[in-house]
């Protein structure tokens, strides 16, 4: 069964956002911490202040939840409004459970992004399905 997240987007300032949520439910954010878009590839080309923006960060809530979140950029993904500002995240047991939801969440919708290989999840894709609710499926690691 997959596991579900809420996943907020911030307009720039997420890394403030999260220093709050962290001061409110403790803890520490998981991984490496709060991960920078140039910190990854394929993100040279990015304005220097989009390179320093938030690409994703987590932060447990609960013994089995996590609070994520990235900032927006312009161009990737639907422009940011509130209101439409977070998505659901489900991370399936494995790839064929990936496959399946995205698919059928797809069906009707709009794909944001592929299904495919990542440099932080063997499989990512982003979609808005037909009554307009934004999910991302991840699943397992990447190379990175």
């Amino acid at each position: 069964m997959a596991s579900i997240n809420p996943y907020l987007t911030f307009n720039g300032n997420a890394e403030e956002a999260f220093n709050f949520y962290k001061s409110v439910f403790g803890g520490e954010f998981v991984g490496p911490g709060i991960n920078r878009f140039k910190d990854q590839p394929g993100c040279e080309q990015m304005s220097e202040a989009d390179k320093n923006k938030v690409m994703h960060v987590a932060l447990p809530i609960g013994p089995n939840d996590l609070l994520m979140a990235s900032d927006y950029v312009e161009g990737m993904g639907p422009g940011f409004a509130h209101g439409s500002d977070f998505s659901i995240a489900l991370n399936p047991d494995s790839p064929e459970d990936a496959r399946r939801l995205f698919d059928g969440l797809a069906a009707g919708g709009t794909v944001v992004m592929d299904l495919d290989k990542t440099s932080w999840a063997e499989l990512f894709g982003m979609l808005t399905d037909k009554f307009g609710i934004q999910w991302m499926v991840n699943y397992g690691q990447g190379d990175s």
